[in-house]
């Protein structure tokens, strides 16, 4: 059964704190290290802060 979790650059694009480009580039980041977290790496570039993930978090604790 496929998981209706969404996943956190969804998520950002979704509700506008990443564009679709920046999407890609943190995950285009996240195959040179796939030790790092998604939302590690956007905050490293300076697309989101760390209350955009504390707001994803959240969310998925509410679903």
């Amino acid at each position: 059964m496929a998981s209706s979790i969404e996943r956190i650059g969804e998520f950002m694009v979704r509700i506008g704190l990443l564009t679709q480009q920046q999407k890609d580039h943190v995950l285009e980041e996240q195959r040179k290290n796939p030790d790092k977290l998604f939302g590690q790496i956007a905050v490293e570039l300076g697309y989101i802060d760390d209350g955009a993930i504390d707001t994803y978090l959240e969310s998925r604790r509410l679903n």
